[in-house]
């Protein structure tokens, strides 16, 4: 390949690379008129909420189950803070 091909190759390239840059440019224009802004039913600090008490409600119930079927005890008895003082006192035995 001589000299003169390699310059008029690498002018096609830069030319094909131009044209690309060039459309890239135009799809995003048209992308920016075309953009459609969606109404959301549910706001997004709602549904943060949300998980939230759903969070919490599977920990309590996960709690009263584990509670009153691994532990023998009564269901409600795990919402007491008696029995939460009590579990601490067996962690926290002093030597």
């Amino acid at each position: 390949m001589s000299n003169e091909e390699k310059t008029v190759q690498t002018d096609k390239n830069q030319k094909r690379r131009q044209d690309a840059k060039l459309e890239k440019k135009e799809t995003k224009k048209q992308r920016k008129k075309e953009k459609v802004y969606v109404l959301r039913l549910i706001p997004v600090w709602l549904k943060v909420l949300i998980i939230l008490f759903c969070s919490l409600f599977a920990l309590v119930i996960g709690l009263i189950v584990g509670f009153s079927v691994l532990g023998d005890g009564s269901p409600l008895d795990v919402l007491r803070l008696e029995t939460w003082k009590h579990i601490i006192d067996f962690v926290r035995v002093e030597k």
